[in-house]
């Protein structure tokens, strides 16, 4: 039976604005910590698990495990596995949520706010250490009680009243996974706290049981490697094989959701790509170093883009202006050739005469075969907009949002920046209605025609 959560601490408001990506059919929040923070600390959601790879594999073959998570009132990603399984269906996700940093952060918000928690299971005493390690971290975190795993919860019902006694705010349960989330999920209509989160191994952690893994490795996204390496026994066959078993199957079922032409567009994005970035490489590396000798600064110019479905990333281009271009926009705004919110001056006086060149010839859009490598862009369709002009467009053009931004496309065969912005949004449109892999192949084979023409390129 689905739990009812409180209805004076949940917001069903927060809960519909925090968004969601589907992993292998599941709704993963795809926010950011802080966003997230204050969602549930505002009461967008009662009870929060975590998902990575091998919560994955597990779901597959536990009904009762897929089901909890299901109700679960929100879903937090935990891990690299779970991040390229989003980046397979089309992106990636805001943020890493795992367990071990991001409970921390809720609790240090929760603590500003006067909250208090409760620690249940993990070995015995282990929660009373976790609990010392976390005041401690925390200043004027209130500890409201703890009470092992294993003992402790024995008794479901002795468990329970201890934890409602206690009055905490937010409890913590800590049992591994698949054993704490059904017990959430079977419990949490008795429990009083108004926050409950499966935390997995995060008392252990923070006991000092477990080492974690050096900064520079969890940035790498390699701590799964350090935690193998700690215990190769008993993780080898959850990391070894379990991770090629998630990849497989976060694989095909990324075939099903894309369809027959996706995959085959994606797979001439790489290959050609790839093909590029090896063939070009001298190229790339005599153009870096005439930018760099004409005017100082980076050769690279890196700028947030709105791609697919409206997802922010990094467009790499090479640098055409000088180094203070974008703090003179203001001053030439009105003197744009192009109608419509999108700005290009043919005489843009912040352009230097290497940038000129590279222009006319689109050689400045070459670094963006990395953008395509990576698969934040593709070889073809829309252009990737700026985020002050998607806030600006009117509600035709958001269609526009809905394939992969390109580096090349019809607006770029048709007359580039001589066609205005109205116009440039139907051919988008056209394009994301009836995109294929031969319109793209016909598209790229008009390209070259394009470029050695020069026309509308400046």
């Amino acid at each position: 039976m689905k739990h009812q959560p409180t209805l004076a601490f949940r917001d069903a408001t927060l809960a519909a604005d925090l968004p969601k990506r589907p992993i292998l059919g599941l709704p993963v929040v795809n926010a950011t910590t802080e966003a997230t923070v204050n969602a549930l600390l505002s009461g967008a959601a009662r009870s929060v698990f975590f998902f990575n790879a091998h919560c994955a594999n597990l779901r597959a073959g536990n009904r009762e495990y897929a089901d909890a998570l299901t109700r679960a009132d929100m879903v937090l990603p935990d891990g690299i596995g779970v991040e390229l399984a989003a980046r397979m269906t089309g992106g990636g996700l805001a943020e890493n949520l795992n367990g071990t940093d991001f409970t921390p952060a809720l609790l240090t918000e929760a603590a500003r706010r006067g909250m208090s928690v409760f620690l249940f299971g993990a070995q015995p005493g282990t929660a009373e250490k976790a609990a010392v390690t976390l005041a401690a971290r925390i200043p004027g975190l209130r500890i409201a009680g703890t009470l092992d795993g294993y003992d402790g919860a024995a008794d479901p019902e002795a468990a329970i009243a201890r934890i409602n006694t206690s009055d905490a705010d937010i409890l913590l349960v800590a049992m591994g996974v698949p054993m704490q989330e059904l017990w959430i999920d079977r419990h949490l209509p008795e429990l009083r706290p108004r926050l409950v989160l499966g935390v997995g191994a995060l008392f252990d952690f923070l006991a000092g049981n477990v080492r974690r893994a050096p900064a520079a490795v969890r940035k790498a996204r390699l701590e799964w490697g350090w935690r193998l390496m700690q215990e190769p026994r008993r993780l080898a066959k959850r990391y070894l094989i379990g991770n090629g078993t998630f990849l497989a199957r976060a694989s095909l079922h990324a075939l099903r959701v894309a369809g027959r032409e996706a995959v085959a567009k994606r797979a001439l994005d790489m290959a050609l790509s790839a093909a590029l970035l090896v063939m070009l490489a001298p190229v790339l590396l005599l153009v870096a170093a005439l930018i760099r000798l004409e005017s100082k600064g980076p050769a690279l110019f890196h700028q947030q883009r709105v791609g697919r479905d409206g997802r922010a990333f990094t467009i790499l281009k090479f640098r055409t202006m000088h180094t203070d271009a974008e703090a003179r926009l203001a001053a030439i705004r009105a003197q744009s050739d192009r109608q419509g919110i999108c700005f290009k001056s043919r005489h843009d006086p912040r352009v230097t005469r290497v940038g000129r060149f590279l222009r006319r010839y689109s050689v400045d859009e070459l670094p963006q075969i990395l953008n395509v490598f990576k698969g934040d862009m593709s070889l073809v369709g829309p252009r990737p907009a700026l985020p002050s002009e998607v806030a600006a467009y009117p509600a035709a053009a958001l269609e526009r949002l809905k394939a992969r931004p390109g580096i090349t496309g019809l607006w770029q065969v048709s007359g580039r920046a001589d066609i205005g912005f109205d116009k440039m949004v139907d051919m988008d449109v056209a394009y994301v209605r009836s995109r294929s892999v031969l319109l793209d192949l016909m598209l790229l084979a008009l390209t070259a025609r394009a470029v050695l023409s020069g026309r509308g390129a400046y």
